[in-house]
């Protein structure tokens, strides 16, 4: 069965000014993020606003990813939601649409108990044929403890987590957790700062927003991690988190959006109005993310780390 690995992009959405899906941008990103090395795709995520967005789009945002992949990568598109119906549309939408899994985070909003949310993973996992990606991402949302993860481990179709904790804490303890088990799950994480010291321990890989905006960068901690070379994967790490620190500087995920639109993909207007104050500031983030986007690509340069297929 299917289990994700490698370096996978939490894709961004982009939005034409009438708040449609910008097909056209979107088809060129997923070309970009192939193109760049990627191993994976993961559409509908939270940094592409999948909460602001209807069921349809979120269809449509798979249609057009699976189908411009053409099956060139993997394709695990997010199929989270705050009620098990509407989690269960949306992955049997990604199982129709011949998708490798789903990724899926805890019901958010209302507050959930531990036992309430496991059972909503077993009501998705159950409605489809296609493995699941438990997603946690306390940022948003319910954390997931380790005992639930260990006992849905356990579940032929459960073949893998995200943890967007950033805790290498908590990722150690799902990873025992399960390992206590002897499930072989595969653990990604969420957080690109981590990435290197993850694969350390034995993480799977990343799925981040960074991996579609800085592909060269993630698959070079990648590609060094697993030719031995430790101290490039360490260097290359190091060097993108001031271009991390910058993004988070505007709201999530404006600051993501401008960098990508820095690479050349029109990302259209924000879900989510800003205040005058805001839009002010932002002019400032963009300045500052554009100075050292600039620095991190001729980094790339200098690493030969651009491996365009």
């Amino acid at each position: 069965m299917f289990k994700p690995a490698g370096v996978y992009s939490a894709m961004l959405t982009p939005f034409k000014a009438d708040g449609n899906i910008n097909e056209d941008v979107l088809r060129r990103m997923v070309d970009f993020m192939i193109a760049k090395g990627l191993h994976g795709l993961f559409p509908v995520s939270s940094v592409g606003e999948f909460a602001h967005i209807s069921l349809e789009q979120c269809f449509q945002c798979m249609e057009i990813v699976v189908d411009q992949a053409k099956g060139r990568v993997a394709i695990t598109p997010g199929v989270s939601s705050t009620c098990a119906e509407n989690s269960i549309k949306l992955a049997q939408k990604a199982e129709k649409l011949g998708c490798q899994g789903v990724v899926i985070c805890p019901p958010y909003y209302y507050p959930i108990s531990q036992e309430n949310m496991e059972r909503h993973f077993e009501l998705v996992a159950d409605s489809i044929n296609i493995p699941v990606i438990l997603y946690n991402i306390p940022l948003f949302a319910t954390p997931i403890s380790n005992d639930v993860v260990k006992r849905l481990s356990r579940r032929d179709n459960i073949v893998g987590m995200k943890d967007s904790s950033g805790s290498m804490v908590e990722l150690m303890h799902y990873m025992d957790k399960v390992r206590l088990t002897g499930s072989d799950m595969n653990f990604l994480v969420g957080r690109e700062e981590i990435l290197a010291p993850a694969l350390t321990v034995g993480a799977s890989g990343c799925m981040t927003a960074s991996s579609g905006i800085i592909p060269e960068i993630m698959v070079g901690i990648w590609d060094a991690y697993h030719a031995g070379d430790y101290a490039k994967a360490n260097r290359i790490q190091i060097a993108m988190l001031p271009f991390i620190r910058a993004m988070f500087a505007a709201p999530f995920p404006i600051g993501f959006k401008a960098a990508l639109e820095m690479r050349g993909f029109d990302m259209g207007p924000h879900k989510q109005p800003l205040s005058a104050a805001e839009e002010f500031n932002l002019s400032g983030v963009k300045a500052r993310i554009k100075n050292i986007l600039q620095g991190l690509l001729e980094f790339i340069q200098k690493e030969g780390l651009d491996k365009e297929k």
